[in-house]
């Protein structure tokens, strides 16, 4: 089955709503689909369009364009996608409007991007206060201010061009629609599932990405150090390190075996018969970890 081909999927219930429960409902499979480790390429293109689209809406009404951008890992695939959804579902202004923030944001001089990224007043008291601020001396970055008259016109536009009803209405018209009960829908994606060539490696490496913290910092070390990691043995409680007892985690690599003892601020990997350091990564102040 070609991508061209997958066909959009609600289910009775969510087909039968009003249209915010007709966009949510899109959302939802597209968001099972998801979960069931389908890719991109194995969703309906418009589907993921219409996913889109309302993702930056979302993120747009919460935090302006700056909390899009924020919560985007790819711009350039997503905007894609809202891009060409917005202009088949008919939002023509919501499209414009979308161009020019875009093209705004990316010219942004480093100084401009952090006047508009910083904590402060709410984009409609920044739209509205601007020239008053800058009277006052409190004078905003030309391109930060511009950004936030546009954040302050997405509200407006908003209200003025009904994008979810848009939305809405050209997910119910899609050719091939499939309108399923909730055990059809589930049927449904478990064909499509059983249908990926490569479905074991990537439950496999969602189970690796999911593991427990200890895991993925030996995993993370074993990466920097140039190693493959065969298997973890065990957590020793009473290993001595630098006269002191802590917890060393025992593993074996494609080259020997080795520990790793981690404290507050970093990891470390070490040869067991040297004392070698081999790999460091460091904690940042969300616990994930990077390279030292």
């Amino acid at each position: 089955m070609t991508t061209h081909h997958i066909p959009v999927v609600l289910t009775a219930a969510g087909a039968a709503g009003n249209n915010e429960d007709v966009v949510g409902d899109n959302v939802s499979v597209v968001n099972e689909m998801y979960r069931s480790l389908l890719n991109a390429e194995e969703i309906a293109p418009n589907a993921l369009r219409s996913y889109f689209a309302d993702f930056y809406l979302t993120q747009a009404l919460d935090g302006g364009f700056a909390q899009y951008v924020f919560m985007t890992p790819d711009r350039a695939e997503l905007d894609g996608y809202i891009r060409e959804g917005l202009e088949a579902m008919g939002a023509k202004a919501h499209l414009e409007l979308f161009n020019r923030a875009a093209a705004l944001y990316d010219l942004l001089t480093e100084t401009e991007l952090q006047d508009y990224l910083e904590d402060g007043a709410t984009t409609e008291d920044n739209a509205e206060g601007t020239a008053e601020g800058t009277a006052a001396g409190g004078h905003r970055a030309d391109g930060a201010a511009a950004m936030e008259l546009l954040d302050a016109e997405f509200e407006d536009l908003f209200e003025a061009e009904d994008v979810t009803g848009l939305n809405a209405d050209w997910l119910r018209n899609q050719p091939s629609l499939l309108i399923l009960t909730e055990q059809e829908l589930a049927a449904h994606i478990a064909d499509r599932v059983a249908q990926v060539p490569d479905m074991e490696e990537r439950r496999a490496e969602e189970e690796r990405e999911n593991g427990p913290e200890f895991e993925l910092i030996i995993r993370e070390l074993c990466a920097v150090a140039g190693h493959e990691l065969v298997k973890i043995s065990m957590g020793d409680p009473n290993h001595e390190h630098h006269g002191e007892t802590v917890l060393a985690w025992h593993f074996t690599t494609d080259q020997g075996e080795f520990i790793m003892i981690d404290d507050d601020e970093e990891a470390v990997m070490i040869n067991p018969q040297t004392q070698e350091i081999l790999a460091t990564v460091e904690f940042e102040l969300d616990e994930d970890f990077v390279e030292a």
